[in-house]
């Protein structure tokens, strides 16, 4: 059953520009002439705790209450965490902070929050096709994309279509917010550099896109002056992004650029064409969807193709208990066909193979030991995605973002990202089995899928 509508003391009528009593911080300040003018397309670019999601939240709530039957939506990469960040934490605060006595039903089963005016504000991920299908099978006039460093561009262009309703006395707008990070990012292409980041080509419109920079110390009133002290000390390239919330540069000896990974993109070859597929494993020791403090277990699938060429062809990792990512490595295996699955040994080899043979009884698979250190194991592999002058033999068959992000903050330093590179160390494991075992030559001349005769479970340490 829904909730009640939830009901304050009666107040006097109010405007909907209410800020609350502490009013809207410096940041917030500069932004509302963008958000109050005529853009279609707006982007608040930050670091942590800077207020662009309070503001952004609020100024979602203000259309939906000014428009009768109106629906907009929130979305981030993944469904739980929006619910969990959004629809538990930052909408009720702003309706708490700034509108107080405004009555709204919360109807999560269905997805949504609504007003007394009918109005919607719904809540989705982007990670699940039957997700993204149910809500952006509707028609929104404002749309808001969350955290958008963990969103594909491709997302973007697909949830834009969906930027269609038309309501009296409201423009069509598209909100968006992120921590930045590196400079090739869709988003600094489009708000930045006003180009297309697929065709590089000048936006036809540079003028609908429009973004501000904000940062902690805009909202230093509402946060401590340790927390602050705290993220001016950290590491370079961490304090540009979450303290002083400007893009960066591509990573000092970074293994992987933006650039590059966007060089190596290539549609599927067809199952036809493809030698060996594998699903690698990099477990950790969550113990389920909630266990925040755990790394995720990084899984994900990859291909040789009769080309010679590797193709990364999906990322399934998850933060799930063993029982769990266990079906989802099974179902991994079922979906691409896969020959075996390659997991690594160093975290609890013999609990590790238990639990894919638990989900899986049929599947071979290769336990491997991380004898060397994570940069030495990822060079080889970065090399084979090639540069400017040499042509990938690494292709991405779409958009993986987390992972993606992972692969540009590896270096030849370390690992520069904030948390574990679990879905890194799976593409690497991949790749590795994949590119730079001995392998089967490239056939010449009609394609015979070597699937079919090479006897993989003869290969040693399969089991």
């Amino acid at each position: 059953m829904n909730a009640p509508i939830r009901h304050a003391k009666a107040t006097k009528p109010q405007k909907f520009e209410s800020w609350g009593s502490k009013g809207p911080n410096v940041g917030q300040i500069r932004a509302e002439p963008v958000l109050a003018g005529p853009c279609r397309h707006i982007c608040l670019v930050g670091g942590s705790r800077s207020g662009k999601t309070f503001q952004l939240v609020r100024a979602v709530i203000v259309r939906a209450l000014r428009g009768a039957h109106s629906r907009h939506v929130i979305l981030r990469f993944r469904e739980n965490a929006v619910w969990r960040s959004i629809g538990l934490d930052t909408f009720p605060s702003v309706m708490r902070t700034c509108f107080p006595g405004i009555p709204y039903l919360p109807r999560r089963a269905d997805g949504f929050f609504q007003f007394t005016n009918k109005a919607e504000v719904w809540l989705g991920g982007l990670d699940e096709k039957e997700r993204v299908e149910r809500i952006l099978g509707q028609e929104f006039v404002t749309l808001y994309l969350n955290e958008c460093s963990q969103i594909p561009y491709s997302s973007y262009l697909m949830a834009t279509t969906r930027l269609a309703q038309q309501i009296t006395g409201l423009r069509q707008r598209a909100y968006f917010d992120l921590n930045p990070t590196g400079k090739g990012h869709w988003t600094n292409q489009l708000f930045g550099q006003k180009r297309n980041p697929l065709s590089h080509e000048p936006l036809a419109n540079p003028d609908d896109y429009d973004r501000v920079f904000m940062n902690p110390r805009d909202n230093a009133d509402n946060l401590s002056p340790e927390y602050l002290a705290s993220m001016a000390a950290l590491p370079e390239r961490q304090r540009k992004r979450f303290y002083e919330g400007v893009y960066v540069d591509e990573t000092e000896g970074a293994l992987w650029t933006y650039d590059t990974i966007e060089r190596c993109r290539a549609p599927h070859p067809g199952d036809d064409a493809l030698q060996r597929v594998v699903v690698a494993v990099d477990a950790s020791g969550a113990s389920g969807r909630e266990d925040l403090q755990a790394d995720e277990i990084g899984i994900v699938v990859a291909a040789l193709g009769q080309d010679g060429h590797g193709y990364v062809l999906a990322d399934r990792s998850c933060r799930e208990s063993p029982a769990v990512w266990g079906k989802v490595v099974a179902k991994a295996v079922e979906d691409f066909d896969a020959d075996c699955v390659v997991a690594e040994r160093n975290f609890g080899g013999d609990m590790v193979r238990f639990v894919i043979k638990t989900a899986a009884p049929k599947v071979l698979v290769k336990m491997v030991t991380a004898s060397r250190g994570k940069v030495v194991r990822a060079e080889p592999i970065s090399a084979l995605y090639g540069d400017e002058k040499t042509p990938s033999r690494v292709h991405h068959v779409e958009r993986f973002p987390m992972l993606e992000e992972q692969m540009c903050a590896a270096t030849t330093m370390g690992y520069m990202g904030e948390e574990s590179p679990d879905r890194l160390d799976a593409m690497v494991w991949a790749m590795t089995e994949l590119m730079l075992k001995g392998q089967t030559p490239v056939m010449v001349g009609p394609i015979i899928s070597s699937r079919q005769v090479v006897p993989h479970g003869t290969h040693e340490g399969y089991q």
